[in-house]
Parts: C-alpha cells; structure tokens; sequence
C-alpha cells in the first residue's frame, strides 16, 4: 500500500477515498484510525463528540476489507467513516439526545438513517454532541459541555447539530448526520464551513430519531464538499415521487452546467445581515453571474408575518412529545434552564392558535412554490452573523439587538415550516477567519437541482479548501 499521511487521509473525499479502496492503497482500517487518531487529539478540547466507539468501528473495518477481497462492494460508503448526531438510535449505542433524562439509554434498534447506512457499508465512528433534545442552536449543552467551535475554539459551532459539523470539519469522520427543525443543520455548517442539507420534508425517514416538533423534523447530510453532500443523501433518501429526479452524484457534475436562475429576496431574509457578512454573500451572487447564472430579486411578503406561527407549532409539538414520554413536567429539573424554559411556553399555546398556524403554513408554502415557477433556487444568508461566543445572549445585526438564537433562527426556519429543500454551502471568512455559509432553497423534491447550483458555486471558488488550524 502506499503510504498516507493523516492529514491526507482524513481530508479526501469519499469518491477519493473510495477509489483509493478499490485499489487497495489504503485499507479500510487505516481510514478509520486516521479519523480514531484525530478524535482522540482534539475531542477532549472540542467536545464534538459524547460517545465514541473505537473498538466496533475498527472491528467494521475489518468485515469490510474482508468482504472487499470476496469483490463484494456495497457502493460509494462502503468502508467510509462517519458519524451521528446523538438523537438518531443506534442499536446497542448510547443514545442521549444530548439529555440528561436519556443519558443511560441503549436502543434496541436502529433509526432509518443509521440502519440504511449500515447497509451501505459505512463506518460507524461514534454519536455527537448536540443542543439538549436538539431545542436549541449553541450546542452549550448544560450536562455534557458545551461544544467549541474548531476555527475559533471560544465561538459557539452552532446547532443543534453542532458536534456533528465540528466532526466534519476537522476530519473526524467523512460525513455525519444531524437533524433540522429550525436549521440545526444549516446553522452549524454555516458556521464551522462545512456543507450542511435539510432535503424536502419526508425525503429522509425520521423514523428512530427523538423528535422535537414533528411537523417541521428533517434529518440529512453533513460533508466537506457538494459531492460527498450527494452522496450521503443518496444513501438515505427514500423513493422519489414520480416526475421528480433524484439526485445522482455520477451526473452531478454535468448537470451543473445549466442556465440556472436565482432569486435574490427583496425582503425578510437580507434585512439584518451583518455588513461582513453581507459584502460575502453579494460576492457570491458576482461569482454565479460570472458564470452565466441569473441573479434576480425575488419577493417573498409572508416570511416576515410568519415568526409567531412558526414558533407556536414548534413549542406546542415538542411540549406534547415531553409530555406523552412522562418525561415533562415530571423530570423538569432534569432539563437545562432554556429546554425547560421553551417546555413552559408549550403549555401557553391555544388550540386555535395552533391551526392559524398550520394554515399560515400552507399560505407560505404557496409563496414559495409560486416563486419556484420562475426561479431554480432562491439566495439567503445560513447565518446573517459569523459564529458568536460561548454564552453569549444577545448580538447587534444591522445597527438592531437581538438574541443570539433569533439571529440565526429567523433565516432558516422558514424551510422549515414550508418543506422545501435547503442547503448550507461556504462562501467565505471574516477578517477574524471565521466561515460564512450561503444557503439556497429549492422546490420540493429539487435536491438534484439544489445540489448542481451548489456544485457550480464550489467549483469556481476555493473555499472548500481551507481546513482549520487546531495544533
């Protein structure tokens, strides 16, 4: 074989990765190790992940290299490594959703995602760090640590799937796995330079996952780049409906080059942009009008009057779920004071107000499925600011304060509550050499789309290739 370096290793793609499998000049096991070593060198300061489980995943690489040598190969994760966000069971494994009501408890079988990835041969490497049943977006969790951000160890990484984005973005894993209710995937992807995808509400079984609001609960991909993003889409999705095309990481990098049209809102998603980070995401939209991409402004009236009932379906769901476990208001001072808090808010929420809300959401819905007809993918921030402090409460946006978690919600939610198709991609860093992460949404069932524009703007920029500096 020949001989890698870590580094090299831990930062290939999965089509790379795998290519040097099939040839046989790595082994399974020297990828596992590579990302076991960098676990054990910068965990403990990061905290991205809470359980670890080093003795499994060297004993799967071995079943894979064996497997390998019969000429059995499961596809492009067979033999990759990676890892899960601590809300999705994993039989056997520890499952905390990042609680400590559920600190000691073991499935008995796996979530969809897990048990799909099982099949296709991936690696399991451990489960991560998270905000407290996924109900928040600092992953400062109070009973496990707070998780560090691997660019600026005192910044936040985001959340809630914030142990997963660090994992990536610092080759600990080729990909993971995280949730998105509110943009606990965007968030922290934007926010440690990674790729981060909430696909179409429904696209992606939820099945085995810990839930936090039903209605609005996505589960997806985290990678370096737009190809491995694909990839483990691939490996999770359930079928398309019919019409739709799904997307094929094979014919990924053709499809790229269609005259795409954006639309760049004109309200709502631009209002409070940190000025930084605004000159950032106007630089993307020149690189996509450099390449024959349309930018054009698009309005969007609804996803300013739609705050209120986004939040009241969200807290009446995750109050009903707390509920229904025993687990609220029995266990109450077993929460952290922000979970329990929004738990408190669940109980103020009227039936009524809760079905003016699922009708708002079909009047959103309307607005952005209309905008769809004229554009591809529709340009926001994933983040409207770099990555806060740890514990910080409040930010300044555009001359205005806010809290901390509204800053980095307000953006996101609304894919959310209408189901369309989102990704993370970076798009640059601050004077501090923080990330800055771009988020286009889609149409429902767009991932094939979404991803290509996505692709277009990686190829003709270079951030994907700026790693954090930990040592």
């Amino acid at each position: 074989m020949t001989a890698h370096s870590e580094d090299e290793l831990a930062y290939h793609s999965i089509a790379e990765a795998g290519r040097l499998l099939r040839r046989k000049e790595i082994s399974p096991l020297d990828l596992v190790n590579a990302a076991l070593a960098r676990i054990e060198r910068w965990n403990p300061e990061l905290n991205a992940f809470l359980t670890v489980v080093e003795k499994r995943a060297r004993r799967e690489a071995g079943m894979v290299e064996r497997e390998t040598r019969r000429g059995k190969w499961r596809g492009p994760l067979h033999g990759i490594p990676i890892s899960l966000k601590d809300n999705l069971c994993t039989r056997g494994i520890r499952t905390t959703a990042g609680s400590k009501i559920l600190a000691d408890f073991i499935p008995k079988q796996d979530s969809e995602v897990a048990a799909r990835l099982a099949r296709a041969g991936a690696i399991l490497l451990g489960k991560t760090n998270m905000h407290e049943f996924a109900y928040g977006i600092t992953t400062d969790n109070p009973h496990y640590g707070a998780a560090h951000n691997p660019w600026a160890k005192d910044r936040i990484p985001g959340g809630s799937s914030g142990g997963s984005a660090i994992a990536v973005a610092t080759g600990m894993g080729f990909g993971s796995f995280g949730t998105d209710t509110g943009g606990s995937i965007r968030i922290p992807a934007a926010l440690c330079g990674v790729v981060g995808l909430k696909p179409t509400f429904g696209l992606v079984s939820v099945e085995g996952v810990i839930p936090l609001a039903e209605t609005f609960d996505h589960a997806g991909p985290i990678a370096r780049n737009v190809g491995d993003t694909c990839v483990l889409l691939e490996a999770i999705a359930d079928r398309y409906p019919k019409g739709a095309t799904p997307p094929d990481y094979r014919k990924l990098r053709k499809s790229r080059r269609q005259p795409f049209r954006l639309g760049w809102p004109k309200e709502y998603f631009f209002d409070r942009v940190d000025d930084e980070l605004l000159k950032l995401f106007e630089g993307a939209a020149i690189v996509f009008r450099s390449m024959g991409i349309r930018v054009e402004e698009v309005s969007l009236k609804l996803p300013g009057e739609s705050a209120e009932p986004s939040t009241n379906i969200a807290l009446a769901e995750a109050r009903h779920y707390h509920e229904s476990q025993g687990y609220y208001p029995a266990r109450a001072t077993d929460y952290g004071e922000d979970v329990r808090h929004r738990l408190e808010m669940g109980e103020k929420v009227r039936a009524v107000d809760y079905l003016r809300a699922i009708a708002w959401k079909r009047e959103l819905t309307k607005e952005f499925d209309t905008a769809f007809e004229c554009f591809d993918a529709i340009l926001a921030p994933a983040s409207p600011i770099a990555a806060p402090d740890i514990g910080e409460k409040e930010v300044t946006v555009g001359g205005e304060m806010e809290t901390v978690r509204s800053a980095l919600v307000r953006v996101n939610w609304p894919a959310n509550f209408t189901g369309h198709p989102a990704i993370s991609i970076p798009c640059g860093f601050t004077r501090e050499g923080l990330p800055a992460g771009l988020q286009l949404m889609g149409p429902c069932w767009g991932e094939a789309r979404l991803l290509s524009i996505a692709l277009a703007y990686e190829d003709a920029t270079e951030w994907r290739k700026r790693h954090p500096m930990l040592d």
